[in-house]
């Protein structure tokens, strides 16, 4: 595919020319606030949702982007304008929003009154190789060593770029089962979320998922209390533990590229009879009708 262009402070440039200053605050304190949004048939899916929470991050990191939510929805849409006669019918794209508060002196820790928030807008075709097997076979869920940090240090609504968590506990599953997804717990032995997104059960036709207390309230977790609706199955949010996994009918992971990953198996145990059961593929059939493409045809097309 032809090179994508990006936009990166009011400029549009080629990705492979893209740089930023060794002293922004992306670098020098980590401090990054994202959204990542999909397309479906080539449509931005609930882009301005995305955009409102990314909103609500950088309030609540208490630093700004420097212009409106409607001018960066409409930059968004250019920079997808621009970079859509590159990706062929078959293939939808990964919408990627950072957003820093600029250049940081790092001695002082001080921001330079010159300084102004870096804003990069990028799209990549979104490959959905690595998922396909899961909506038929079901992942397995693990839970690692590494918990997620506390809402009272940070709180996972604030949906920033910071991987080092996630990544230390994806490697430690990874010792486990080279294929595992994980499910990190809280400091109090709760459910939390995995490296992504957000986690569900189902019980006796009842869908259950942990609150955002310890989770990131996700756009995908917000689409299956819509479907959830429109099939009169109950949803509660609530403190989960391992057992109610364990002992669980259904699982699955929701999260944006791949909507809904179904999980069979949790630390070894098997869930429910050990196959993707009908509440999780009622959900990923409503979800398809939604968006007008085929969930899983277009995941296992990517191999």
């Amino acid at each position: 595919m032809t090179q994508n262009l990006v936009y990166l402070n009011g400029e549009y440039v080629p990705a492979n020319e893209a740089r930023i200053s060794i002293f922004d605050g992306a670098i020098s304190l980590g401090m990054t606030v994202t959204e990542s949004t999909r397309t479906f048939g080539h449509k931005p899916y609930r882009l301005r949702d995305h955009i409102n929470r990314l909103f609500q991050s950088l309030k609540a990191a208490r630093f700004e982007a420097g212009m409106t939510a409607d001018k960066l929805e409409r930059l968004t849409l250019e920079v997808w304008e621009k970079n859509q006669p590159g990706y062929d019918t078959g293939t939808d794209a990964w919408i990627i929003h950072n957003i820093t508060p600029g250049q940081w002196v790092p001695s002082s820790g001080q921001k330079p009154a010159e300084s102004q928030p870096t804003v990069m807008i990028v799209t990549l075709p979104l490959d959905l190789s690595y998922w396909a097997d899961f909506y038929q076979t079901g992942c397995h869920a693990v839970t690692p060593f590494t918990r997620i940090q506390p809402p009272q240090s940070l709180d996972a609504r604030i949906k920033n770029r910071s991987r080092f968590t996630y990544t230390l506990a994806e490697s430690e599953i990874k010792l486990f089962d080279p294929m595992a997804q994980s499910l990190l717990l809280d400091t109090d032995g709760f459910l939390s979320e995995n490296k992504g997104g957000n986690f569900f059960l189902v019980s006796n036709n009842r869908i259950r998922t942990p609150s955002t207390i310890n989770c990131l309230d996700g756009i995908s977790r917000q689409t299956i209390f819509q479907l959830a609706e429109q099939l009169n199955l109950p949803v509660e949010e609530c403190q989960l533990l391992p057992y109610d996994v364990t002992t669980a009918d259904e699982a699955f992971f929701t999260s944006t590229p791949y909507c809904i990953m179904p999980a069979t198996k949790f630390n070894g145990t098997v869930i429910g009879n050990g196959e993707v059961g009908p509440v999780t593929k009622n959900l990923l059939a409503a979800w398809s009708e939604l968006v007008g493409i085929d969930i899983i045809e277009q995941a296992q097309s990517s191999r």
